[in-house]
């Protein structure tokens, strides 16, 4: 079931016990102790929905809040220092597992217990940021889910000439500080020349060197924009959202919190989905399965948004075959 589709009712009653849960617990079962570390702010609709993804997950395992286990939640924003704070409360509450949202509360998480068992979500490499040892044998105490494999980057060029066939030049939006940002631009440069596209690199770190880059990129025309998958680009989605709409550039987005903020098209991981599956290894842990020995899983849903009132400012005709392909069409 969608968390769009719960009861608001059923969902505080979810969360509603965060920071006192109930006393009363049967006297012959032991109740464990979930950490949830996430990168977002208390108000976010989208994590709202992929933390009740979350919990309904456990639920469906037999994991009853206020009988066998209880929630710890920190919503700890995009602040790198509120961040670490967070993942050290976490840690000094000793829990059995902890569910953590992107590469900097991982890292935070481990240097906080560096002994308790952590499933990520949403990571591109983990491997690469020295989380795991490999995908099919993470080892340590650490395993979870992979955002999308690199060649996903592909698509994104493919979806771009689709949406906007004149396009012949795009300018692509990457973190080159984390191993994934400069891996997604190699796949884009290998897939652009087959169709007839000139990549650019724009480094989404600094951010007026990205307005001034993209400015003057948009003012030669036949141009598009691809934003690669980011916790830092997710977290400026308003601000790159607001600078493709000001220079009138058809841009494909890596996630659909870009769509539903103004961006004209997105291809990427069902993120409520992967919260969901994530509460099947939380269960496996708390029932004595190693971290170690778990694979490190690669999403099994992906979705098409497409923003149609974006692409009418930008006077765009969606093709009826990508309308058909698409999973959510706002008007």
């Amino acid at each position: 079931m969608q968390f769009d589709q719960l009861r608001r009712r059923d969902f505080i009653t979810l969360l509603g016990g965060a920071a006192a849960w109930p006393f009363a617990t049967r006297a012959q079962e032991r109740v464990r102790r979930i950490g949830v570390l996430l990168n977002a702010s208390a108000d976010d609709a989208e994590y709202q929905a992929r933390l009740g993804a979350f919990l309904q997950g456990l639920q469906q395992t037999d994991w009853a809040i206020g009988r066998n286990v209880r929630i710890e939640t920190r919503w700890a924003g995009t602040n790198a220092a509120d961040i670490r704070r967070h993942a050290g409360e976490l840690g000094a509450l000793s829990p059995d597992v902890v569910l953590a949202t992107g590469s900097l509360a991982v890292r935070s998480m481990k240097q906080a217990s560096p002994a308790t068992p952590i499933v990520f979500v949403g990571l591109i490499d983990p491997v690469g940021a020295g989380f795991i040892e490999s995908l099919a044998r993470p080892g340590g105490s650490t395993t979870g889910f992979l955002l999308f494999e690199y060649s996903l980057s592909g698509k994104w060029v493919d979806l771009l000439k689709e949406i906007a066939p004149g396009t012949m030049r795009a300018a692509v939006l990457r973190d080159p500080e984390v191993s994934s940002g400069p891996a997604q631009f190699g796949v884009i440069q290998a897939v652009a020349p087959s169709l007839r596209i000139e990549v650019t690199p724009v480094n989404v770190r600094d951010a007026s060197g990205m307005e001034r880059t993209v400015a003057a990129f948009a003012r030669s025309g036949s141009g598009g924009l691809i934003v690669t998958g980011s916790g830092l680009a997710t977290i400026n989605r308003d601000r790159i959202v607001a600078l493709a709409a000001r220079h009138k550039l058809p841009a494909v987005y890596s996630n659909r919190v870009f769509v539903t903020a103004g961006g004209l098209v997105s291809y990427g991981p069902d993120y409520v989905d992967m919260y969901r599956r994530a509460a099947g290894d939380v269960d496996r842990i708390l029932r004595g399965e190693k971290p170690a020995d778990l694979p490190v899983q690669a999403p099994i849903k992906y979705e098409l948004v497409i923003n149609l009132k974006t692409a009418r400012a930008l006077g765009l005709d969606i093709p009826p075959t990508v309308l058909a392909r698409a999973d959510e069409v706002i008007e």
